[in-house]
């Protein structure tokens, strides 16, 4: 084992690379009851979601760990989660309603473009391509986008009505009220304060520099939760079972067919450009700290087969059932610890594949710890914002159209797309006025002229 993950080499031992995974595990474990609380509403089973998502965490893990020695752990990521269950739910009301089965299809088909671009080196391209400026806007808006979802679902942030109209049609369209679109809720809703109960615990966890402060955070606001009555159990475990039940799985439901018919391209293209910049921020990232990079060339071969890994994660998880897998920046904690090669993964992946017997314990979580979660994990993706430079106009304004419009329009792409046209604007205006010389790759030129087409012929939808 030791010569496998070349541990003396990297500095490190197998008493280390264990307790760093188990430190991964607990940083990273809120997944199991988040992930199949986002995805349900989308029609997608929770029992199914559950282990999809654990499976899917526990297998490319380890692939992580003895394929490429790298101390990073992958699992259904946060954002994209998000991102797949709103827009099968938006779709709903419209006349092309997108099915569970279209949206996994169109996960499984940007993760074959992801291997694509990765096995291509244009991947490394498009990351040249797009100023940094942008890569951190992106973050910082995905984390707003959980956070409001976090918000939403508690019940913290309500939407200001005043009343309802087509009432006779059966629709209750709602009408904003006069003052305000979104307002504060009422604290009289057991949800509001059993969240604002786990954001409290979860938050003095953080700051006492607690591992896995969200899972116990989460795991903590849970016993409170039981002991108050405000979960009830019988309830919550009605239909689980220890015994894990694989036939609950979508195992390969994919509906190609629907996705061509239906026109899913923008939503693909969204998949895969978030991933694409998430996965190598965090890459990039742990790879620094674990301290990979100061050998600059095996540091780079060695991300370029996590990415890799990477991008035959996000397939594969779409395969067992789950929104797009990914690199996981939580594994900086287990970094933090000393973990330095792959053992570190593999210990972490292991912890998830034995998680698949506690389905019925992650189905006793309430839904107000999981948006605690989301909201804390908002702010962890918020740190990025002091990587943006706003006293340049150039990069500042399309920072901002980014990061604000992910959050108020509910959807990541339009954030992305917004913050491409106007930094190639920009950019270009102030080259061909000498304010600037500001760097446009013709990648972002290209990208930007298929935005516009998007919205002019398809009018963003």
């Amino acid at each position: 084992m030791e010569r496998f993950f070349r541990l003396k080499e990297l500095g490190t031992n197998v008493r280390t690379e264990i307790m760093a995974g188990l430190t991964t595990f607990m940083t990273m474990a809120y997944i199991l009851a988040v992930n199949p609380m986002i995805l349900e509403p989308s029609g997608l089973n929770w029992t199914g979601v559950f282990l999809a998502t654990a499976m899917a965490a526990g297998i490319f893990s380890i692939a992580m760990g003895l394929f490429v020695n790298f101390p990073v752990a992958l699992a259904p990521g946060m954002g994209l989660n998000a991102y797949f269950a709103s827009v099968i739910i938006a779709s709903q009301a419209s006349d092309t309603p997108i099915s569970p089965a279209m949206g996994l299809t169109a996960v499984f088909i940007s993760g074959i473009i992801f291997i694509i671009l990765t096995v291509t080196q244009i991947r490394q391209m498009l990351i040249t391509a797009v100023p940094d400026s942008l890569k951190h806007a992106i973050t910082v808006g995905i984390g707003l986008f959980i956070a409001i979802i976090g918000l939403k679902n508690s019940g913290l942030m309500t939407i200001a009505v005043s009343s309802f109209s087509n009432i006779e049609a059966g629709k209750f369209t709602p009408v904003l009220g006069p003052e305000t679109v979104i307002q504060l809720g009422s604290f009289h809703n057991e949800s509001v304060v059993f969240t604002v109960i786990a954001i409290a615990l979860i938050a003095i966890l953080m700051v006492m520099r607690v591992p896995g402060a969200i899972l116990f955070g989460i795991l903590g606001t849970t016993i409170i939760a039981l002991l108050t009555g405000h979960v009830d159990a019988s309830s919550a475990l009605s239909g689980k079972t220890w015994v894990p039940d694989f036939g609950t799985m979508n195992v390969g439901h994919f509906d190609f067919a629907g996705v061509f018919e239906v026109g899913l391209v923008t939503i693909i293209l969204t998949f895969t450009f978030v991933e694409l910049f998430d996965t190598f921020g965090t890459l990039i990232g742990t790879a620094n700290r674990a301290g990979i990079m100061k050998n600059p060339e095996e540091g780079k071969k060695r991300v370029g087969k996590a990415m890799l890994v990477d991008a035959i994660g996000v397939g594969g998880g779409a395969v067992l059932g789950t929104s797009t897998v990914t690199a996981y920046v939580e594994s900086s904690a287990g970094i933090a610890q000393g973990g330095r090669s792959g053992l570190t993964a593999i210990t972490t992946g292991v912890c998830f594949l034995l998680a698949i017997f506690l389905s019925p314990l992650v189905a006793l979580v309430p839904g107000s710890a999981t948006a605690a979660a989301l909201i804390i994990v908002g702010v962890l993706m918020m740190q990025s914002v002091k990587e943006i430079d706003f006293s340049d106009m150039v990069y500042a304004i399309p920072a901002f159209l980014t990061l604000a419009l992910m959050p108020f329009t509910y959807s990541i792409a339009n954030g992305i797309s917004f913050g491409i046209v106007s930094y190639v604007v920009l950019a270009s205006v102030a080259n061909v006025a000498g304010k600037g010389k500001y760097n446009v790759h013709w990648l972002m030129w290209l990208l930007a002229v298929l935005i516009v087409c998007r919205y002019v012929f398809m009018g963003g939808e």
